[in-house]
């Protein structure tokens, strides 16, 4: 836990965390099991709510004095989730193609987030850094690409 402690240093550090994890945890659920039943939507909805919070929370903190990057990628977060749940909630002609993509791609970028936190942990400097964030959201998006693509032929989507 002190780790823990010398990376997340105040209580907003600390609702982000959690509200990550939350959402990894959701969102694997959410991916691993049968889709449109009660638990996918109930679970989904725990998603949602965490995935909301987490973007929110994001904006306040502030590592690379001030807007970054990563606050682009939260508000990218953001369309993903809501374009997910308009989708699923106007139920347009192709609402399901739509959810499933964007919902898809929410998840994938929440997992490139994590890879790039991981892998930072391991760098020493700032160049470094920015290779390593890079890496691990290229490859992450590479495997995420294929495994959406399958899934979609499998539902019958594409």
């Amino acid at each position: 836990m002190n780790y823990l402690n010398q990376i997340i240093s105040d209580n907003i550090g600390w609702f982000h965390f959690i509200t990550a994890i939350l959402a990894l945890v959701a969102g694997t659920i959410v991916i691993l099991n049968p889709k449109g039943t009660t638990f996918h939507k109930r679970i989904g909805y725990i998603y949602v709510a965490s995935m909301l919070s987490l973007n929110i929370s994001s904006f306040f903190l502030v590592n690379f004095g001030g807007f970054s990057i990563f606050h682009f990628f939260a508000i990218v977060s953001l369309v993903t989730v809501l374009g997910g749940m308009i989708s699923a909630w106007s139920r347009h002609k192709n609402w399901l193609t739509s959810h499933f993509y964007f919902m898809s791609w929410s998840v994938v970028g929440l997992y490139a987030a994590l890879w790039s936190e991981i892998g930072t942990r391991f760098v020493k400097n700032m160049q470094d850094f920015w290779w390593m964030v890079a890496l691990a959201t290229f490859i992450t998006v590479g495997i995420g690409a294929k495994i959406i693509n399958k899934q979609a032929k499998k539902l019958k989507l594409k």
